[in-house]
């Protein structure tokens, strides 16, 4: 199906490429970066409290010449701050430091220490309540994770953002999160690196005459999976977004689901997994 510039944002309000910030932490390069992004079209930032970058992002926000109601702002609440006053206590303090009075999608980011499938999402009720947040987000729950966490919140669940690249592509977690209706955003879509030296993706970016990041992206693209890569400089900012007008064919599409590798580059020792 082709896509173009217009083609940006999903019928539910998340557009379908975003920019990722994940150790983008000095502060002028983070800021600069999610100004440069925005100005270049970007209408949806990640970021979290574990990233030690919230201010640094609101500030990239406010720089550019973009309204705030057109910017899809996430951003998650980290493992030890899931009980119910300090979901709320550090939220709001996200949000200041974001400089805004709600986001878009707020994510628990990972199912572990504090959380509490009841109190933790309980927590994201009341902010939800209260205009807060506009979506409630999983991130790195496994299927049975996210059974619960939809039978247990009176919000729906919006998305769970997971590792997610050719490398692991995920269709069992892909298939379930579909199946409750949740939109899947996928982290460390390039595989950290990896893809650019993979065969496959190696030879689809060579027949297209792009990079091998633009069809990682692509690929993500044909299994409606939002990607959320992390770039610094303006020449990969530049690079992912142009991934928009990259149009996979089904033999594309069939190399790419064809590479005999499962990587997981995200493992932390309190993984659900």
């Amino acid at each position: 199906m082709s896509r173009s510039s217009s083609d940006v944002q999903r019928s539910n309000g998340m557009p379908v490429l975003g920019l990722g910030t994940w150790q983008n932490t000095d502060p002028e390069e983070c800021a600069g970066t999610v100004a440069t992004a925005l100005e270049m079209g970007y209408r949806h930032v990640d970021t979290a409290q574990a990233y030690d970058n919230e201010a640094e992002v609101g500030d990239g926000i406010a720089r550019a010449s973009v309204p705030r109601e057109d910017v899809f702002l996430a951003t998650k609440v980290w493992i030890d701050n899931l009980a119910p006053a300090d979901v709320r206590e550090t939220t709001e303090r996200s949000l200041e430091k974001l400089g805004v009075d709600a986001v878009d999608l707020l994510y628990v980011h990972w199912p572990a220490r504090a959380y509490d499938p009841a109190e933790t999402l309980g927590a994201f009720d009341d902010l939800y309540d209260d205009g807060l947040i506009d979506r409630i987000g999983i991130s790195n729950f496994e299927p049975a994770q996210v059974t619960e966490a939809v039978e247990t919140a009176d919000a729906p669940i919006f998305a769970n953002q997971i590792e997610c690249h050719p490398l692991l592509p995920q269709e069992e977690l892909r298939a379930h999160c579909a199946d409750h209706g949740i939109e899947v955003v996928a982290y460390s879509p390039l595989a950290r690196g990896e893809v650019f030296d993979v065969p496959e993706i190696q030879a689809v970016a060579e027949k297209h005459g792009v990079s091998e990041a633009q069809v990682s992206l692509a690929w993500l693209r044909e299994k409606d999976v939002t990607a959320i890569p992390k770039a610094t400089g303006e020449e990969h900012v530049r690079d992912n977004w142009a991934s928009r007008t990259l149009d996979l064919d089904d033999e594309d599409v069939a190399r790419i689901d064809g590479i005999d590798r499962r990587e997981r580059m995200v493992d932390p020792d309190f993984a659900p997994w």
